[in-house]
């Protein structure tokens, strides 16, 4: 459906030009006009279709030539506005538009100077105002006045259409520019969202590693609580103890997580590996501990990675594993930093969900570091051993 309302100014554009040619041709051509409208008609169509159509506007254009020629209808002032149809050609044509009107010029000039008598040339000149030219034209024949009318014709249309690519040009590169821009601006909100999420993903990660654990641990707690002997009070107020401990710990590191501060990130290291082996003897779960090598001192983000994940392979040990076989920790200095857990599992159990937060998110915390994770079941024994390397350095 047409939108009446964007054609509004360019009908007005067309009636301005028709008012214009009807006023010269009052003046001009009485007493027998209907030539020279019907022409100007054309001329106005043409100015009209210019902007929207400028395909048309040129089609029209020519069109309205011929009739001249046909009807031979001298040219009249008001046609220098066909200079618009030639702006409009170059500025919003496509590109086979612009190509012809562009060779339309000199075409149009010649079949003009071809047509015109020196006369009607001398008329025009004198129009214009170049009376000396005029006349030294049509008196003295001091010029070929073929080749200056058709030089002044190619300038009054060729100045427009030049203009109108200028503006074509500039328009389009302005237009890439903006382009530029809005990608940039997208990739930008692209990045910061991809940022956000993987802060959302790391925090989801914490927080997982730190409830799971302490939960696991309170659990193993709490059930080897239903084992002792009720008048053994000492022992009960013992467990209660622990998992009150546990709960404690497993808050503050969901604090520290949540809302970090300068300094926490670098709070972790030996001390704490160890307290996390001693959290869950404390539950009532027999740990092996092995220690090859010299401990090294870790980088900050090292320390947290390597807490992390050892807090996940005991986690998973203590939910997976067997409660009457111990679980074997052991930890070899050898350049890097290999974390190694084993423990025993049912008959017919499965490897863990790769799925969840578990695995996952300790195979991504190694990898974001440089390190690496490996999972194997081992069905004689059944046993599940799970194994880390943390680079000493960060990378």
């Amino acid at each position: 459906m047409i939108d009446v309302r964007r054609w509004v100014p360019d009908a007005l554009v067309a009636l301005l030009a028709l008012l214009v040619g009807v006023a010269e041709i009052k003046s001009s051509y009485e007493p027998d006009p209907w030539a020279p409208l019907l022409v100007m008609i054309g001329v106005a169509v043409a100015v009209g279709l210019s902007r929207r159509l400028p395909g048309a506007a040129l089609g029209v254009a020519w069109l309205t030539g011929l009739t001249q020629v046909v009807l031979g209808v001298d040219p009249m002032l008001t046609e220098i506005l066909l200079a618009v149809v030639a702006f409009g050609c170059a500025r919003w044509g496509r590109a086979v538009t612009v190509w012809l009107s562009g060779l339309s010029i000199p075409v149009s000039a010649g079949v003009a100077v071809l047509w015109l008598s020196p006369y009607a040339f001398y008329e025009a000149l004198q129009v214009v105002g170049i009376d000396r030219i005029a006349e030294e034209t049509y008196r003295t024949g001091r010029y070929d006045w073929r080749v200056l009318a058709g030089v002044l014709g190619i300038a009054v249309l060729a100045t427009p259409w030049l203009a109108g690519l200028a503006v074509r040009f500039a328009a389009r590169s302005e237009d890439s520019r903006r382009s530029q821009v809005t990608a940039e601006a997208q990739r930008d909100q692209a990045e910061e969202i991809a940022h956000l999420r993987e802060g959302q993903a790391r925090l989801a990660r914490d927080v997982h590693d730190v409830v799971g654990h302490s939960l696991a641990v309170i659990l193993a707690q709490a059930e080897s609580a239903q084992y002792r002997d009720d008048t053994d009070t000492t022992a009960l107020k013992t467990t209660l103890a622990n998992i009150a401990t546990s709960a404690r710990t497993s808050l503050d590191d969901v604090r520290r997580v949540l809302t970090p501060s300068p300094g926490t990130q670098s709070s972790r290291g030996q001390a704490d590996l160890d307290s996390l082996i001693e959290g869950v003897r404390a539950s009532g779960h027999e740990v092996v501990t092995d220690e090859v090598g010299v401990p090294q001192p870790l980088p900050p983000e090292l320390e947290v990675v390597a807490f992390r994940v050892l807090q996940e392979m005991l986690t998973n040990a203590i939910k997976h594993g067997r409660r009457d076989r111990p679980v074997h920790v052991e930890r070899h200095w050898e350049g890097d930093l290999r974390i190694e857990i084993r423990n025993a599992v049912p008959e017919g159990a499965g490897m863990p969900s790769e799925g969840g937060q578990g695995l996952d998110g300790m195979r991504r915390r190694l990898e974001a570091v440089g390190g690496r994770l490996d999972v194997r079941r081992r069905t004689d024994p059944p046993t599940f051993t799970v194994t880390a390397w943390v680079p000493v350095r960060a990378r």
